[in-house]
């Protein structure tokens, strides 16, 4: 970054729980002496959120003109960034989008810096990234290095996937849940189809005509897009679990060419944004609650051969969905595009036109 001309970035969807994560990461790694507008909804004016030792005003995104305006963070939903994120292209602004509204189309990227960062280069003004699913980017992270290595053809994957992926909702749902259940009062579901208190759902986002949801879908095809690779197939089965934040996931693959573990032990150890854990202490095996939450890395545990297939492979893999599942894998798409120096390059065609 040009300490001269910092860069002006805007984040949609600023009041939500993955907005307040993108103003908190902004502050910490570009300092709050860039320029940030936080939009939302003409129901949240008159609010403030906090960035940094500052807080903003709140301004609503339907009257907000993007010129100006370098980096545009999109996390409001779908709809949201269909209406809002051509116009800010449009308007000279690169947006890195969090929702799935441009993640399957083929002309825009869909990025994880440290697994397919080159996908950024040559991009500038009126760019559109989008942000890949939060349960996704973690397992892409620890997957990258051992299919670079050799080769993965088959992943199944389990994940059990906390209340915050759903937002704020999902949150006060298990907050409100819990103390009832412990009150011995009824609890009504509201943000998911049944009660999450303890409780284990089976099923996240709409149900497909294939008999996998949503949620299982976007894991495949959004792996074999960001590993540029479409022969690489992924069976999950994605479960809500009672957690507040940090996604687990009990992962299996197969590889091409025969992996010592040894190698792909050290492939990890070496691999950005990835930590490593050893199984020999068992109060240190990846949590949520203790490790992943609030931190930036990719947790890895539970390392082990496979025993029913020669070229099998598991690992437990365990971030914090809204950080880098979300709001960090986004400022970290931003800061590569400015070390790479996005903003003087050619302008490439906006998004929607």
């Amino acid at each position: 970054m040009n300490p001269a001309t910092p860069p002006v970035v805007a984040v949609v969807g600023a009041t939500g729980a993955v907005g307040e994560a993108m103003l908190d990461i902004l502050a910490e790694r570009l300092g709050t002496k860039i320029k940030v507008h936080a939009l939302a909804s003409a129901g949240s004016l008159g609010k403030t959120v906090e960035f940094g030792s500052k807080e903003l005003d709140v301004e609503v995104l339907d009257d907000f003109d993007f010129s100006g305006v370098d980096y545009a963070l999109f996390s409001a939903g779908g709809s949201v960034s269909a209406e809002h994120a051509p116009r800010a292209c449009a308007a000279g602004a690169m947006v890195i989008d969090n929702t799935s509204e441009f993640r399957y189309r083929d002309e825009f990227p869909l990025v994880v810096p440290e697994v397919n960062g080159h996908r950024l280069e040559g991009l500038g003004p009126g760019a559109l990234i989008a942000n890949p699913n939060c349960s996704t980017i973690q397992m892409v992270v620890a997957l990258a290095p051992i299919h670079r290595a050799f080769g993965v053809t088959r992943v199944n994957v389990a994940t059990y996937q906390s209340v915050s992926g759903a937002g704020r909702k999902g949150l006060d749902e298990l907050a409100r849940q819990t103390a009832d259940r412990l009150n011995g009062r009824s609890v009504e579901p509201k943000a998911f189809t049944q009660p999450i208190a303890f409780n284990v759902l089976p099923a996240i986002d709409k149900m497909q005509d294939n008999g996998y949801t949503r949620e299982e879908m976007k894991m495949h095809w959004e792996t074999r897009k960001i590993l540029e690779d479409d022969q690489v197939m992924v069976n999950a089965t994605a479960v809500r679990v009672p957690v507040f934040f940090g996604h687990s996931e009990a992962v299996h693959l197969e590889t091409r060419e025969h992996a010592e573990l040894d190698a792909v032990r050290e492939l990890l150890a070496n691999a950005p944004g990835v930590r490593l854990v050893g199984d020999e202490d068992l109060s240190e095996i990846p949590t949520p609650s203790r490790h992943a939450g609030g931190r930036d890395e990719v947790w890895v545990g539970r390392l082990r051969k496979d025993l029913s297939h020669p070229n099998g492979i598991d690992l437990w893999v365990v971030s914090d969905n809204v950080r880098k599942g979300a709001a960090l894998n986004a400022v970290q798409i931003l800061q590569a595009l400015e070390a790479g120096g996005a903003r003087g390059a050619v302008a490439p065609v906006a998004a929607g036109s």
